[in-house]
């Protein structure tokens, strides 16, 4: 692995010392490219490493000055891991689809949904918008894309020639490419418009001019009409651009569809059909992640980001929504605003650095996960910016880079728009005892070691060995951690987050999280020690000689239910079913695990291990029956039936 920073080799990432060496190559990069922002950045950097809050900057300006830094940042990590060509892909497929945002919000949005009726003649208009959308959007084999580049156009030929406007001052180059597209127009199919929109003017005048913003806004009306047209024909079904944002009813959160007098069910739009255990939520398309990034308004910018600090109100409390849940927003408060505006630019290295500011284990966050964010959206009266999609879509951008991994694993001890601990500290010859692997677990074990401490963290579940060379050798392309997930290996690190989330999230995230803590050299992983049995408070501090031993076990605990035989016969606990599904592989064809269950079967809550459990119940009822019947097929082939 050749790194593009002089002196510097893939090893040197590990050793603080070359890591204090990285930080001022990072400052005579960025020094070079703009030694104004360098300076403001040196300021607010000693300012919050002494202690002063915010780096004495209110909030927007300390914001506008980490996007700014951790844009160069982005380039910084670009040039030390030799990825220009790929990181300008991301950008140049962001530049893409940030057309599709604008079509929708400045034109579908603002026009197209606003038409009810069409009055023009269906043949004419069908041939007048494929020749417009061809003349402009030339050799552009992305329908929506193409359309969006025609409206577009039209958009910013309207702002020469405003709608509603007495008089009209064009500049030359608004004239001059309303002449060519008129000119072109005609030549590809003149019939196909009227003369005002294909003749063009020869003579500069008040009245050639309204003319020309005649023709102008006729272009835009075929073409709003002919997007109203086949919207309503079922055209568009699929498009990023015409999936508008819809009210939100409280008493009405998730549309749902009679079955029967009694039952019902969500809309079959949405139906996923179930085939064993494999991923079910493939997450969102880069394009429409994108256009969700152009959907945030930047509140940040205004203090009003309420999705990363929640509505607080002068009493100090948090306002409730309707439903009476307060609105705390982001629990980490991770600065979400700043990464949308990145991730809308296609920067996603600089939106991920600006993220693990506060959330350095994002992998184990984001869609699926959590929704705090996304319920204290300034949004409160239609669908809320999908902000764990955005992030976990940015995540994977910069994972599935050429040395993806690597850019991940180093932002987690070596982060320099991280001003309070911008690198890892080495051992300070304390050591703790962290008892849990779950979200808690590893992210306390993280934050431990990033302080300097020895941290051993301890599971009661098996942890599966990793391969070694993902420790002792770079990894170039993380696509060779995923797995399937109904062929995955239960690795046992992640607690509540291995066992008690199934399809809904990708657990091979799992795998990018344990493999950067367990290249740390001051942390340990052991799995299979249950402690207060395997290993008591006693021998922590007398025996191993443990400085502390920080708690961080719990989430696998059941909810008993206070009623008489609540453990008979048919009775399971939700959370004991999901660890024995998972843990033991009983949802793998080939396991031997004896869980077994019968239908109908009653859910007793509502939560997320509820809705868990019955969506598990129903795809591991069939594989339980297959495999008997395997079973019983092949036990009869060598006993008889009968025997069997």
């Amino acid at each position: 692995m050749n790194l593009g920073i002089a002196d510097f080799t893939w090893q040197d990432l590990s050793s603080f010392e070359r890591r204090k060496d990285l930080t001022l190559a990072f400052d005579r990069f960025v020094e070079e490219h703009d030694p104004a922002l360098f300076q403001r950045f040196d300021a607010y950097r000693h300012a919050a490493q002494t202690g002063t809050p915010g780096g004495g900057l209110a909030s927007p300006e300390e914001s506008a000055l980490l996007i700014a830094v951790s844009r160069e940042l982005g380039a910084f990590l670009t040039r030390l891991f030799n990825i220009e060509h790929a990181t300008q892909t991301l950008e140049r497929r962001a530049a893409r689809d940030s057309q599709v945002a604008r079509f929708k919000r400045e034109f579908v949005a603002k026009r197209v949904a606003k038409i009810k009726d069409v009055t023009r003649d269906r043949a004419t208009l069908e041939r007048a918008a494929q020749v417009l959308i061809q003349s402009i959007a030339t050799n552009e084999q992305d329908p929506e894309l193409a359309l969006a580049i025609t409206a577009n156009r039209l958009l910013d030929l309207e702002k020469d020639y405003p709608r509603g406007a007495k008089e009209y001052a064009p500049s030359a180059d608004g004239q001059a490419a309303l002449d060519q597209l008129r000119e072109h127009l005609g030549h590809e199919d003149a019939a196909a418009f009227s003369p005002a929109i294909t003749q063009r003017e020869r003579l500069v005048s008040a009245e050639a001019i309204a003319r020309e913003a005649a023709a102008v806004q006729e272009l835009g009306d075929i073409l709003v009409e002919w997007c109203a047209l086949a919207w309503k024909e079922g055209r568009m079904h699929g498009w990023t651009s015409f999936r508008l944002p819809r009210p939100l009813v409280f008493d009405k959160l998730v549309p749902t569809e009679p079955m029967d007098e009694l039952r019902f069910g969500g809309e079959h739009d949405h139906l996923r059909r179930r085939d064993a255990f494999h991923l079910t939520d493939a997450r969102m398309t880069p394009r429409e992640i994108t256009d969700e990034a152009h959907y945030c308004i930047y509140c940040h910018e205004r203090k009003k980001d309420s999705c990363s600090k929640g509505f607080v109100q002068p009493t100090g409390t948090y306002k409730p929504n309707p439903l009476g849940m307060p609105l705390t927003g982001c629990p980490l408060d991770e600065k979400i605003g700043e990464m949308n505006l990145l991730r809308a630019g296609g920067d996603a290295i600089a939106a991920l650095a600006v993220v693990m500011i506060d959330n350095p284990m994002c992998p184990g966050t984001g869609h699926r996960i959590c929704n705090d964010c996304m319920r204290a959206c300034i949004f409160q009266k239609q669908d809320p910016v999908n902000i764990p999609q955005i992030e976990t879509g940015m995540l994977t951008d910069v994972l599935f880079l050429p040395w993806g991994f690597e850019i991940y694993s180093l932002l987690t001890v070596w982060n320099p728009v991280n001003v309070r601990r911008p690198i890892a500290l080495p051992y300070n010859g304390k050591n703790v005892l962290v008892v849990g692997l779950g979200p808690a677990g590893y992210t306390l074990a993280h934050y431990l070691a990033n302080e300097g401490f020895g941290v051993v963290a301890i599971d009661g579940l098996k942890l599966e060995p990793l391969d070694r060379a993902f420790m002792d050798e770079p990894i170039r392309d993380a696509k060779i951690l995923w797995e399937d997930l109904h062929d995955r290996l239960l690795a046992g690190f992640g607690g509540v987050s291995e066992y008690g989330i199934t399809v809904r999230w990708d657990k091979n995230f799992l795998k990018v999280m344990r493999i950067a803590l367990a290249r740390k050299q001051n942390l340990r992983m052991y799995g299979g020690v249950r402690f207060g049995g395997t290993l008591t408070i006693e021998d922590a501090f007398d025996q191993l000689g443990f400085d502390h031993i920080a708690i961080a076990a719990g989430a696998g605990t059941p909810t008993l239910v206070r009623m008489k035989n609540n453990l008979v016969r048919g009775m399971r606990q939700a959370s004991d079913f999901l660890m024995a599904l998972q843990l033991t592989g009983a949802f793998k064809k080939n396991s031997l695990a004896n869980l077994q269950v019968r239908l109908p079967a009653i859910v007793i809550g509502g939560g997320l291990t509820a809705i868990d459990t019955a969506t598990e119940l129903f795809a591991y009822y069939p594989v339980q029956v297959e495999k008997v019947l395997e079973r019983f097929e092949s036990m009869s082939a060598d006993l008889g039936e009968d025997a069997v």
